[in-house]
């Protein structure tokens, strides 16, 4: 049966005011995917996943409540309502809450400009099959490489709707599809694993299968002969793969909600130096085939481009209209939710302004330090900036890549870190944080 999006918002809409809702939004969301998976040659299991969700908010009085469903026939749609009004009524006031003036909303129609959906479709099921098992082939070439864990290509589709009683409606459509692998090189205590994986809108931006399965296997050889290196204090080069971390403790760090808590490292420091002066940290929000892309937040707000670091100067924190109202600011237009979660803070795309040097050349100036590829587990003390994880790559010695190395962990000060940042070159295309590799001059290495 044809499920009709807008006509189910329409709906639940109508039913929350009948229901005495002084405020209510909904977003009727449909996910399909299919998922390939291949092992030793063979194809493994086929997943299929095709849900319809409704998520509904109510506002009575300074009160909210959110409830989610999945069954849309009129009755049930009345029950999700009423059950939704009981929530709220029983909820503690907040005097934040509440919808965007419908003057603030967006009110154009023109999503099409960023490319988000693939109209001509994807390969079928018998030929994502091919492309996986010629993934795992291309993997398993490669010297060292004995095995590998996962290898899988497919697609994905997700289709909102959104509609509150402020007029704002709008529909968003977006699809990708994907191909990763897994591998393993060595066995018994030697093995080392490692992957590489690619989600692209359009099949023509997508890698060639072999590139897909070589850089997973080389990645995982790589690995072989790692050692526990000494401790010591030197440069940390962080690899593209893993720098994007080192921005996404920034993006928590000032994001509304931390700091309407005071709970951030960041909090004093609007109008500081955080990051060398020529670097800026921003949102991108109209970039085209990103799938982080949008013309609107998830409360109707318009995007725009925004500099939360200019200069190396903070200049904003990450506000929808809850975290505005309660600090007394104008919402940033950043916005985002789960089907059955109110709004918070969060980005789009996020670009780090890049330097004029590759990795390699970075390299070059180091005596002896670390390349980190890999991260595993977090300590960061969100008051202090404290930062402390375990790590996996590379010695550089006399500027070069050497030997690989793990079971170590790094450690320093976010806030000292920061400062000392030298970017490289080489940001991942197709990435909503197009963070490159990043060098910080000095970092605590805790091995043997």
């Amino acid at each position: 049966m044809k499920i009709n999006l807008q006509h189910i918002a329409e709906q639940t809409i109508a039913q929350a005011q009948k229901l005495g809702a002084d405020e209510a939004d909904v977003i009727v969301h449909r996910s399909k995917s299919l998922s390939i998976n291949v092992m030793e040659g063979e194809l493994e299991n086929v997943q299929n996943h095709d849900q319809i969700t409704l998520g509904l908010r109510v506002i009575v009085g300074k009160k909210q409540a959110c409830v989610g469903g999945s069954d849309f026939r009129k009755s049930a749609i009345a029950e999700i309502t009423e059950r939704a009004i009981s929530m709220a009524k029983e909820s503690p006031d907040d005097p934040h809450i509440g919808l965007a003036d419908p003057k603030q909303v967006y009110k154009h129609n023109d999503a099409h400009k960023l490319n988000l959906y693939n109209e001509k479709g994807f390969p079928t099921s018998e030929q994502f099959t091919k492309m996986a098992l010629t993934i795992e082939e291309s993997a398993k070439d490669v010297a060292g490489v004995s095995k590998t864990r996962s290898t899988a290509a497919g697609y994905g589709e997700s289709c909102f709707y959104f509609m509150a009683t402020n007029d704002f409606a709008r529909a968003i459509n977006r699809n990708f599809m994907t191909a990763s692998c897994a591998a393993i090189a060595g066995d018994g205590l030697e093995m080392e694993i490692d992957g590489y994986g690619e989600a692209r809108i359009f099949p023509e931006d997508m890698s060639a299968p072999e590139y897909i399965g070589r850089e997973a296997g080389e990645r995982a050889a790589a690995k072989l002969g790692s050692i526990k290196p000494k401790t010591t204090t030197c440069p940390v080069l962080f690899d593209r793969r893993v720098s994007s971390s080192l921005v996404g403790h920034i993006l928590s760090a000032i994001n509304g909600s931390a700091i309407t808590r005071g709970s951030s490292w960041l909090k004093e420091d609007m109008d500081r130096q955080v990051l060398p002066s020529n670097l800026n940290l921003l949102e991108e929000p109209f970039r085209t085939k990103s799938l982080s892309s949008a013309l609107f937040d998830d409360e109707g707000i318009p995007k725009q481009e925004r500099k939360f670091i200019d200069q190396g100067k903070l200049k904003s924190w990450i506000m929808d209209l809850r975290t505005s109202r309660e600090l007394g600011l104008e919402t940033t237009g950043n916005a985002t939710r789960g089907v059955t979660s109110p709004p918070s803070p969060g980005v789009s795309n996020i670009a780090l302004t890049c330097g004029s040097k590759s990795p390699e050349e970075l390299m070059k100036d180091i005596q002896f330090g670390v390349l980190i590829t890999s991260l595993m587990g977090t300590t960061i003390n969100r008051n202090t900036g404290d930062y402390s994880r375990g790590a996996s790559g590379f010695l550089i010695e006399n500027g070069a890549k050497t030997q690989p190395i793990s079971e170590f962990t790094i450690a320093g000060n976010l806030k000292d870190m920061l400062q000392t940042i030298t970017p490289s070159n080489n940001p991942r295309e197709f990435s909503s944080l197009r963070v490159p590799s990043l060098l910080i001059d000095n970092m605590t290495i805790a091995g043997s």
